[in-house]
């Protein structure tokens, strides 16, 4: 997927944050000279222009961007309720708006939305359950828009749990799955990562990875068959 022009320069961080999340890669330019010098080879996938703070030249951006011999699209604009009054008289300029303060789930859903109607961009591999976000080409993993900082294994760990949902498995079967047959540490490992994932999934999350008493553990809610 090509990149996503963003402004302003430098990209407000919760914006910057969420796109990383969700895998979109982008570039920051502050003017329309910046995002042509820095436009890569085949183009923008499109753009996302935080107009709360600087609303003329967000909007100056999105009329040079739309001026183009070929315009950009899709354009989505971050802008604040004070500004909604306005858009009416904008909406050539763009395609989509989200509302400041910035919602993670939020700018996610409009921008797959806006990319399935323009059949523009492709989006990487990702695991998502619930709150939960796994990339699976960068690596990166967020709970509530929030980034997860694990190690590796923390990593591959919640991966295989959350890639099969709602079944048990034991300690060993996670041993041989995760870690590989040629690992010879005992199932205790499995604990200690189970418990530093739990803690870095945060309180309100943490109930995502359950133990089945003598059995094992599970991730996500039990599937229910008759």
């Amino acid at each position: 997927m090509e990149p996503l022009l963003l402004f302003p320069d430098p990209a407000p961080p919760v914006l910057a944050q969420s796109l990383d999340l969700g895998g979109y890669p982008w570039k920051a330019a502050a003017t329309a000279d910046e995002a042509a010098a820095i436009e890569p080879e085949d183009g923008w996938a499109g753009a996302v222009i935080a107009a709360d703070e600087d609303p003329e030249g967000a909007f100056a951006l999105c009329r040079a961007l739309r001026k183009r011999d070929v315009p950009l699209e899709p354009v989505l604009v971050l802008v604040s309720g004070a500004q909604l009054a306005d858009l009416e008289l904008r909406e050539d300029l763009f395609d989509d708006f989200c509302l400041a303060p910035l919602q993670p789930r939020e700018l996610e859903a409009r921008l797959k939305h806006l990319f399935w109607r323009t059949g523009r961009g492709t989006r990487p591999e990702l695991v998502e359950y619930g709150p939960l976000v796994l990339n699976l080409e960068t690596y990166q993993a967020g709970i509530g828009g929030r980034p997860l900082d694990l190690t590796y294994m923390e990593y591959e760990l919640l991966k295989f749990l959350a890639t099969h949902p709602g079944k048990v498995f034991t300690r060993e079967t996670l041993l041989s799955r995760v870690w590989g047959y040629e690992y010879y540490g005992g199932a205790r490992t499995v604990d200690v990562h189970i418990r530093r994932l739990r803690a870095k999934l945060g309180e309100e999350h943490a109930n995502l990875i359950s133990t089945v008493r003598s059995v094992g553990y599970r991730f996500g809610q039990p599937k229910w068959s008759l």
